[in-house]
């Protein structure tokens, strides 16, 4: 019965979407900070707005992509437009002349995320029971995140025939984005009854139905978010170090492959335990985590950095997203995983531009130390939510 919840054709779909996706986006992840600041004159201070600016608006979508997904009944169609946006945006990065044309296209890419995020993830709770919600959100990222680790390496090889050409690789990547779009278009959508909701809803008037957990929840994870920068601080830390650009591709795929290996594991292990332990056990990983890339000065320390930084998200981001569509009504699901992405990006904007500012003004170090209090207080936050409450509340859908 289990392999029949989370191995059925939609979760494993949806699985492959994701890694094609993300081999595409991921391939130029580690490529594009470089890009900026070596080709294009960027500053840190450019690059912190360019990944709040985009992941902004991808969260300001989620919520609304969500809502009006539970509105209508209907979660395929978004996932296709979502995907392709991403796709074709990639070209555009490679063709940019400055860092503002980098920001457009920057913007079109996470404009399909925004889109597709809620709905699909939707799709994949809506696939499967509320029992084994955690083992199919962690086979779909560890798929996902497969092909984060397949992307880097792709990208080295291509790196390898003309070590000199970063551009041509933001062309490749279309190929494997428009494949997953193919994928989404033989999914076949179940469609689902929404008893109480008729016509699209503001989705921030739906915020007081979704309950006191919920909203507790949701703030903990701003207050993380507002110290979680964007990833590439972590990349151009390592290029500072001494790392050559295809060794940071390499950390890079270490932390994806570690991210990869250990989701579907810690997906089931929430499926069994409290999932805010396990949250909170991976906020402990990423505190401590961050305040070793602040100190770190030899190359090995970032190769334990990154493996250990990919056991963090493969306890926080599948498991997040379960305990999002706990802690909400039954046909609220995508509006509540798109209300979540929506404050944790609009938290990442300012994350990033204050990890900027503090990387130009004061150090590198001081970037990382800023984040590990941050976490400290969020991590607090969420242990006392878990103080005050029943333990085993967490799995009722309200």
């Amino acid at each position: 019965m289990e392999n029949e919840e989370t191995l059925n054709p939609t979760v494993v779909k949806l699985g492959f979407v994701s890694l094609l996706a993300d081999i595409a986006s991921e391939m130029l992840y580690p490529i594009t900070p470089i890009f900026l600041t070596t080709i294009l004159g960027a500053s840190m201070t450019s690059l912190g707005l360019i990944e709040g600016v985009a992941e902004a608006i991808a969260s300001l979508l989620k919520t609304y992509s969500g809502s009006w997904s539970d509105s209508i009944s209907r979660r395929k169609p978004f996932v296709v437009v979502g995907y392709f946006l991403a796709a074709v945006s990639k070209p555009f990065i490679g063709m940019s002349q400055s860092w503002v044309h980098v920001l457009g296209a920057r913007a079109l890419d996470r404009t399909g995320k925004g889109i597709r995020s809620a709905p699909r993830d939707a799709l994949i709770a809506d696939s499967v029971s509320s029992a084994h919600l955690g083992r199919a959100f962690g086979l779909h990222r560890a798929m996902d995140t497969t092909g984060a680790a397949i992307g880097p390496l792709l990208a080295i090889f291509l790196l390898s025939l003309n070590s000199a050409d970063l551009q041509s690789l933001y062309y490749w990547a279309i190929v494997p984005g428009l494949l997953s779009v193919a994928i989404v278009l033989t999914i076949k959508e179940k469609k689902v009854a929404i008893p109480t909701q008729k016509k699209f809803e503001n989705p921030f008037k739906t915020w007081n139905l979704c309950g006191t957990k919920f909203k507790r929840y949701v703030v903990a994870w701003g207050v993380f978010s507002l110290a979680n920068s964007s990833d590439v601080f972590l990349l151009m830390k390592a290029k500072d170090v001494g790392f050559s650009t295809q060794s940071v591709i390499l950390l890079y795929c270490v932390y994806n492959l570690i991210y990869a290996l250990s989701s579907p594991y810690l997906g089931i292990l929430s499926d069994r335990i409290d999932r805010l332990k396990i949250l909170i056990g991976g906020l402990l990983v990423f505190l401590f985590v961050y305040l070793g890339f602040g100190f770190a000065t030899q190359t090995w320390h970032f190769w334990i950095l990154f493996a250990v930084y990919g056991i963090y998200m493969g306890a926080t981001d599948g498991v997040g997203k379960a305990l999002a569509v706990d802690l909400v009504p039954k046909n609220y699901k995508a509006t509540g995983i798109g209300i979540l992405g929506t404050v944790s990006g609009l938290c990442t904007i300012a994350a990033s531009l204050f990890a900027g500012f503090i990387w130009d003004h004061f150090g590198s170090q001081w970037t990382f130390v800023f984040a590990a209090l941050g976490t400290l207080v969020a991590i607090s936050m969420l242990l006392v939510l878990l103080n005050s409450r029943n333990p085993a509340s967490l799995n009722i859908i309200y």
